[in-house]
């Protein structure tokens, strides 16, 4: 049992160290990492836990493995980690809603502080965007959470947005109307009058 949970630890550790490395390095998705081996002489642990830790990041779609060029990072929005997250953590009605739930509190919150880092030029940049292009509901809070000009909130959001699109939950079915609505209200600096529309376009009851 001890053993177990010392390779437990050793094996986080790992994967700890490897984000550490590509945070430091500057690297994105679509770069290449050091090798197994390489890993093994630069984190001074053995090959096989370095295996290990890559086999898990692999699994949940963050790196992969091309046969003769090595090991690439992926985009953390992969699919791989979605479906099986959501085997494993999603299935019951309860956790359903607490995803449709948990992305409108974050894109309501992106409302908020773009209110409060009201930024004309951009925001009248969006308004011209959305009277004259064609969009769906991702395309537009995509642009919101953007907009709201905090990191953390996009990686969640974008993170909901697919497990919200992978459950097949209900799809949104607003008018463009109701999203041009929503950007008035927003030019006017009213939160309640944003937070009205955004209601009123998500179909929620008022609190």
């Amino acid at each position: 049992m001890n053993r177990s949970h010392g390779n437990s630890k050793v094996y986080i550790e790992i994967v700890k160290q490897i984000r550490a490395m590509i945070e430091s390095n500057g690297l994105k998705p679509g770069d290449k990492i050091l090798s197994e081996r390489e890993l093994s002489e630069r984190l001074n642990v053995g090959r096989s836990s370095v295996r290990e830790a890559l086999r898990a990041l692999e699994l949940l779609g963050l790196i992969e493995t091309r046969r003769g060029e090595g090991t690439f990072i992926c985009d953390f929005r992969g699919h791989q980690l979605v479906e099986l997250l959501s085997t494993f953590i999603l299935q019951d009605e309860r956790a359903k809603r607490d995803v449709s739930e948990t992305k409108h509190l974050i894109e309501i919150d992106c409302l908020r502080l773009i209110l409060l880092k009201f930024d004309q030029e951009k925001l009248r940049n969006f308004s011209n965007w959305a009277k004259s292009a064609k969009f769906n509901d991702d395309d537009f809070f995509l642009k919101i959470v953007q907009l709201a000009q905090n990191y953390l909130f996009f990686r969640i959001w974008m993170i909901l947005k697919d497990y919200y699109n992978f459950l097949g939950l209900n799809k949104y079915d607003a008018k463009k109307n109701d999203y041009l609505s929503l950007i008035d209200a927003i030019f006017s600096k009213n939160q309640d009058e944003i937070l009205q529309a955004y209601r009123k376009l998500r179909k929620l009851s008022n609190p």
